[in-house]
């Protein structure tokens, strides 16, 4: 077990956190830094917008669980984590919808993010079958 594992297995509120943290990321590289550079990626500044919004709110619904959640705080993390694979299953679809626009840099950007996402849902999820009955306190 590498050490993220053991340190996100062992604080399983720090997913909120990191998830808050991706989303972040996500939605300054939607809807800032790809939007500067349409050209070059290829998605629609209208596209990067509404999947830039989705990533705030992510942001937002992450920090809120991560500062405020204690107690039922497995139904919050599979919260996140099913909203994570249905922004997933969105990008793919407007990658599908726009791939005749799309560069290279374009998908691929799209295929980490998507990959990233989804490893991130997966622990999520992970993580609340792991702790069954537990609240959060200090982690």
């Amino acid at each position: 077990m590498s050490f993220i594992e053991r340190f996100i297995l062992t604080q399983p509120r720090k997913l909120f956190l990191v998830d808050a943290l991706g989303a972040l990321l996500s939605f300054i590289w939607l809807g800032i830094i790809l939007v500067q550079f349409e050209q070059a990626f290829g998605m629609p500044k209208r596209v990067l917008y509404i999947l830039a919004t989705i990533s705030m709110v992510f942001c937002i619904y992450s920090l809120t669980c991560w500062a405020m959640v204690r107690k039922s705080w497995r139904r919050y993390l599979r919260m996140i984590a099913i909203a994570n694979l249905l922004y997933c299953c969105i990008t793919i679809g407007m990658v599908l919808y726009h791939w005749h626009s799309l560069t290279a840099i374009g998908i691929t950007y799209f295929e980490v993010e998507i990959i990233l996402v989804v490893i991130l849902a997966y622990t999520e999820l992970k993580n609340t079958l792991a702790y069954r009955g537990q609240n959060l306190r200090n982690g």
